[in-house]
């Protein structure tokens, strides 16, 4: 079997090209090619690839009547909304667990009894590391991990080893990944033992396009005092909610959300529109949960004592490009387009590029929100001395004069319900650009619409001639 396939799903879901064993999975699902992606865990992973207009990375788990099969699946989104679909290492093994050596290359049969152990013991942590063993994601749902992988987030693109205590290997800087394979480790956080999976991704040479990391145990979870106690400090749960409730809930309502889509794109059978329209409410609610989550933690962490932020050479309007094009689809429903400056226009600045991209998709998100159909959204930019700023205009009814000293207030609806929203947006993306030296703020326009002013420090020494330099930075409230 190749141990790489690739596949390409269009913009409506259909799965039109695929090579073995994709296509095989996918008929054993119910469905055919070309024919709608059929396959749950992947359909969910394109859509989101699609909706967020980013490539995505992550372990992939696919389960048929017949057989188990996981792999490292990769999802690019092209312009045309299509999907590039490549996965690799794959392990298949039947319904009753059983592994077929074919499907085990021989760089991996040392290996054979820490696979066996692996499919009936419980991973806890998986995580993509390149050919030196650096983090270049990773993903774990284990209450008593989610310290360890917060840490792992934070050190992406360093070694995952340095994250382990000094002892752990015996003096060894950086062992041999065939040293580290059937490992037990203690992890910090965990009282549980974990074992080290090391799966080796290159053909001609293992480990010459990296290695897919997994922790798994056979050791069930306890809850401990120490695992649920709040501390006490600045914030109001101290870190509780990024480690410990957010790792909780995040995996259930994925999951909930992953099955009600199955069921509104009725892939496991045909169902009455009034059904089909009822699941589509759980996933939306559910999406609605998550995003309230995910805000909390985000809350959690900017109103923490010792938050920093990670400033580097940014193009401010490249961040913006990109977050225009993860809203494309949804402004594209809406009949709203974007308005941004020429292609060859450079805004150079210092700052967090995930921090800046999150303020811009929250006032990119709000501007389509609230503007009315077939209307459009501004960005401009320019330059300042030691700033650079930043204007999003939209064409709704705008902020009125009573709302607008409070709208930066935490769980600041303005009145609104119903929509989507969480009253953290605002809030959250002005801490983030105080925090790398700017600002955020309400400009004062006339006529309608909410226009709002990024600031954030300028490149010092960066080439201007394709930047644009505005003699006076607009006019803030």
């Amino acid at each position: 079997m190749p141990r790489l396939t690739t596949a390409e799903c269009d913009g409506d879901d259909r799965l039109v090209a695929a090579e073995e064993p994709l296509a095989r999975l996918q008929r054993e699902c119910g469905g055919d090619v070309p024919g709608v992606l059929a396959i749950p865990a992947l359909l969910q992973l394109v859509r989101k690839s699609r909706h967020f207009g980013l490539k995505l990375a992550q372990p992939l788990t696919i389960r048929t009547s017949a057989e188990y099969a996981s792999c490292w699946a990769e999802i690019r989104p092209q312009e045309d909304k299509s999907c590039q679909i490549t996965l690799s290492n794959w392990r298949m093994r039947s319904a009753q667990g059983q592994i077929n050596d074919a499907d085990v290359p021989s760089s991996e049969m040392s290996s054979r009894s820490q696979v066996e152990t692996a499919a009936t013991g419980h991973i806890g942590l998986t995580a993509r590391l390149d050919p030196q063993q650096r983090i270049l994601a990773v993903e774990s749902f284990e209450p008593d991990l989610s310290s360890f992988t917060c840490e792992m987030e934070t050190a992406i693109g360093q070694s995952w080893t340095g994250l382990l205590a000094r002892d752990a290997f015996s003096g060894d800087d950086l062992p041999d990944w065939r040293k580290l394979d059937g490992r037990m480790l203690t992890i910090p956080g965990s009282e549980r033992n974990w074992t080290v999976r090391m799966v080796p991704l290159g053909q001609a040479e293992p480990g010459a396009k990296g290695f897919e990391l997994s922790l798994f145990t056979e050791d069930e979870y306890r809850e401990t005092s120490a695992s649920t106690e709040v501390k006490s400090g600045t914030g109001a749960f101290d870190g509780a909610i990024r480690k410990e409730i957010v790792p909780v809930l995040k995996q259930p309502i994925s999951r909930i959300i992953a099955n009600a889509e199955t069921i509104r794109a009725q892939l496991a059978g045909p169902l009455s529109d009034e059904y089909s329209n009822y699941a589509a409410d759980i996933a939306s609610a559910g999406e609605h949960l998550l995003a309230l989550i995910s805000d909390l933690a985000d809350l959690e962490v900017v109103e923490a004592d010792n938050f920093t932020t990670a400033p580097d050479h940014i193009d401010l309007l490249d961040v913006a490009r990109r977050a225009t094009g993860i809203l494309g689809v949804r402004a594209r429903e809406r009949g709203i387009g974007f308005v941004l400056p020429p292609d060859d226009v450079e805004i150079p600045a210092v700052a967090e590029f995930r921090r800046v991209l999150q303020i811009l998709l929250n006032l990119l998100g709000n501007a389509v929100r609230y503007s009315p159909s077939h209307s459009v959204v501004t960005v401009d930019a320019g330059c300042n001395g030691a700033n650079v700023w930043m204007t999003i205009r939209d064409e709704g009814k705008g902020i009125a004069p009573e709302q607008r000293d409070k709208m930066f207030a935490k769980f600041e609806r303005l009145g609104r319900s119903g929509d989507g929203g969480t009253g953290l947006g605002l809030y959250i993306s002005r801490r983030l650009a105080r925090q790398m030296g700017g600002d955020l703020v309400l400009q004062d326009i006339a006529g309608k619409g909410a226009s709002f002013l990024l600031t954030l420090p300028a490149r010092q020494g960066a080439k201007q001639e394709k930047s644009r330099r505005s003699p006076k930075t607009p006019t803030a409230l």
